[in-house]
């Protein structure tokens, strides 16, 4: 008889070992955020189908779940054999187990890329300047320039004054145009420290001349010291020179190479995508934009900075092989340089023509054929709610349905729908929605098992119903299920509490002792 357990030692074994290793949290992300393995993936049960064929995209991967007893893994099991994966364990005791085999657990979202961070900046003293400092040089309008490595939709929630937004991987390519003068001073932040080290060091390993250093502890460092930050700022890079092209090109290969990044070609991607025993990701390192006007087919849009932040979310197969491209020579170069000291085996595709990038769009998911329920149009679900004996559940991110939802629908987690549903005065039918109604889809049977009633989904979600010009509701008004689907970062939006973020900084300092602990990172920071 075939074990169905996986023991921490197995786990441990194999990561050392750098073989593929999935082990999946199939816990929401608040609860995840509390006590994980290092290299753990979180993808919730909640929405299992929608995220699990592209995080692990090999149907035979050697797949471990685990929860923390809340007994979640038969049905997530029975998804993924439904799904076709056929080498799916669970995790021998779940995480106590872990624990109690002395597993080192950490807390928080994308640990290995912020631990890694820590550890960059402890083995090369990666410059900064204290918040104070920053603001005394842009007071007395020294030479300097404020460079912000995070999204942009970050970057115009909250900004340092007179930052410009250059999302991590476009730094080297950029900010010789944005600092032509090698005496102007380049500050790079981010919210927290990961990304303003991680850019700062990227700079200083390209070789630019001028004077750089991160802004120590970003923008929560900027608040605990009394400063205010700008709001809905929209500075954004332009493009860069012909020579200023030449010269990032020279130096991110430079620095590649220094990491040992591998070569590969269009021939060799295409060998790999038909090996059967060996996982590889193909990434599109450049912006959004540039991946929608034209791409390569089989390419997922993962702008470089937000790939070396969350590579445990888009690449939840620890040991997989991970291809990068660009259409530069600079942006796949620099984040192929952080991969590789992630310990992750990166090649970046050379060679790539204008003709290669012949798909356009946006990237979408792949996802499981849609099943067959019948679906309403928001008119119809409009003259429903007159009629009464309806309830309306909303399967959205509960910060959507915070932000605007369908008046009187229910916030329903489904990983939670059993308890839910006893939340929910019962009625004759029911209209299942979220965003898209994708979700919704996937919840449409296991609503009319749990309640025996016709369930019917919103056409298009509750986009058709904003759309439409439907009056809508916000605010926690109805919530069937706690809202444990996302973790708040103590650096999000504009309110965080100066407690949570001190002690969000703590925790980072101490990721590097950690690590240590844990001994399976395979970090090597050139």
């Amino acid at each position: 008889m075939t074990q169905s357990t996986r023991s921490f030692a197995d786990i441990r074994q194999a990561l050392l070992a750098r073989e593929e290793v999935a082990l999946v949290d199939v816990r929401e992300e608040a609860p995840f955020a509390q006590a994980h393995p290092l290299f753990a993936a979180n993808i919730p049960l909640s929405k299992l189908e929608l995220e699990v064929l592209s995080r692990i995209p090999r149907r035979d991967t050697a797949i471990t779940l685990y929860d923390n007893g809340e007994g979640l893994l038969p049905l997530a099991l029975e998804r993924l054999s439904a799904l076709g994966y056929s080498d799916v364990k669970t995790l021998e005791g779940g995480l106590q187990g872990w624990r109690d085999a002395g597993g080192e657990l950490f807390i928080d979202v994308n640990v290995p890329s912020k631990a890694f961070g820590e550890l960059v900046e402890h083995h090369r003293h990666t410059p900064s300047l204290a918040a104070e400092e920053v603001k005394q040089l842009l007071d007395s309008h020294a030479d300097v320039v404020v460079l912000d490595a995070r999204r942009f939709d970050e970057y115009q929630t909250m900004s340092i004054p007179t930052g410009v937004s250059v999302p991590g991987a476009e730094l080297v390519l950029r900010a010789r145009e944005l600092a032509p003068d090698p005496n102007t001073r380049i500050i790079v932040n981010c919210a927290g420290r990961t990304r303003s080290i991680i850019g700062t060091q990227s700079l200083v390993n390209a070789g630019l001349p001028n004077p750089i250093a991160a802004l120590r502890n970003g923008t929560i460092g900027w608040l605990l010291a009394g400063q205010t930050l700008d709001h809905g700022q929209a500075r954004r890079f332009s493009p860069v020179s012909s020579q200023t092209l030449e010269i990032a090109r020279r130096d991110a290969r430079k620095v590649a190479d220094t990491a040992r990044v591998k070569r590969g070609s269009r021939a060799d991607l295409h060998n790999w995508q038909t090996e059967a025993r060996r996982t590889t990701y193909l990434f599109d390192v450049r912006t959004p934009e540039e991946f929608e006007a034209g791409h390569l087919p089989g390419a997922r849009s993962t702008p470089g900075g937000q790939l070396v932040q969350e590579t445990d979310h888009y690449a939840s197969v620890r040991g997989a092989r991970i291809a990068l491209l660009d259409d530069d020579g600079v942006r796949a170069n620099m984040s192929a340089s952080w991969l590789a000291q992630l310990g992750w085996e990166v090649f970046v595709i050379d060679g790539l023509q204008p003709e290669d990038f012949s798909e356009t769009g946006a990237w979408n998911a792949p996802i499981p054929p849609s099943v067959q329920v019948e679906e309403i149009s928001a008119d119809t679900l409009r003259q429903w709610q007159r009629e009464g004996d309806l309830q309306v559940l909303d399967f959205t991110a509960s910060a959507n349905y915070v932000k605007q939802h369908i008046p009187g629908a229910w916030w329903t987690l489904r990983a939670d729908l059993t308890n839910a549903l006893q939340e929910i005065p019962a009625a004759e039918r029911y209209v299942l929605t979220c965003g898209s109604s994708k979700l919704a889809r996937l919840a449409a049977p296991e609503v009319e098992a749990l309640t025996g009633k016709p369930v019917f989904v919103l056409r298009d979600g509750t986009a058709s119903w904003i759309a439409a010009g439907f009056e809508l509701q916000s605010g926690e008004t109805h919530l069937a299920s706690p809202r444990i689907d996302r973790y708040r970062r103590p650096y999000e939006g504009t309110d965080a509490p100066r407690e949570a973020m001190q002690a969000y900084l703590d925790w980072e300092f101490g990721l590097v002792a950690q690590l240590g602990r844990d001994g399976t990172h395979g970090f090597n920071v050139i």
